[in-house]
């Protein structure tokens, strides 16, 4: 499998907070065997893709294990005053902390934003230019959402086949290579309907491909019109030649 790095790529927390969030869940109150059992699908198609940081992933995975299981003991455990600990104790710390940098950060990017669009003595008969792009490229806020479009195309996917003569396996680079030439021929492609009838292994490939392409600066990748898909588009300024 190919390993791609991506730059800001949400961790295990953001994972965590957007489980919580999605099943409108206490955070006091985290029902851990079923955010656990959530948590690990997403953990099994992050390894399957083989996205940078996954090590990260799969230490919190087993904390989230090593909690739910101490939780099952029939004899809670007990801290010097004799008062029982609840497990989850360390887990909500971290996010309540995660949260509380995650917000601060938040509140400086939107600072730096606005300052940006100042100008200071000397600049003013600089031309103006928009720091923002003409469309959000959402793959950086969204990369989950487009890992559940991933697993739910995965369910529908054509078996490998069991016997196979000298198989070749397609690169990144050939997958980008794809993706342009089906932009280049209807401007803008769904997921779904680039890989529909192909493997897994080509499925996932192409999901990397586009990933890399985004990040790029190549394509935009947009939620599609039923939130259930994402969309594929030539960015304002790239011209592909079919």
């Amino acid at each position: 499998m190919y390993r791609i790095q991506l730059q800001d790529f949400e961790g295990p927390l953001d994972l965590l907070l957007l489980l919580i969030n999605r099943n409108e869940i206490d955070i006091f109150d985290i029902p851990i065997a079923q955010i656990t059992n959530e948590y690990l699908s997403y953990v099994e198609l992050i390894e399957a893709i083989d996205l940078d940081g996954v090590a990260e992933f799969i230490y919190f995975a087993a904390l989230l294990i090593s909690i739910k299981a101490r939780m099952l003991l029939p004899n809670p455990e007990e801290d010097e005053e004799g008062e029982p600990i609840d497990p989850r104790h360390e887990i909500v710390e971290r996010i309540l902390e995660y949260v509380q940098y995650k917000n601060a950060a938040e509140t400086l990017d939107e600072q730096f934003e606005q300052r940006s669009l100042l100008f200071t003595r000397g600049q003013a008969s600089a031309p103006v230019q928009s720091m923002m792009p003409e469309k959000e490229i959402l793959v950086k806020r969204t990369v989950f959402d487009l890992i559940d479009t991933l697993r739910d195309v995965l369910e529908n996917a054509s078996e490998e086949p069991t016997i196979t003569i000298a198989p070749q396996k397609r690169s990144i680079e050939e997958q980008c290579e794809y993706i342009r030439n089906a932009i280049f021929a209807q401007e803008q492609v769904s997921f779904s309907a680039m890989v529909m009838g192909k493997t897994r292994y080509f499925i996932v490939i192409t999901f990397l491909a586009a990933l890399e392409m985004a990040y790029s600066g190549e394509v935009f990748v947009s939620s599609g019109p039923d939130g259930e898909d994402f969309v594929i588009e030539r960015a304002t300024g790239q011209t592909f030649v079919g």
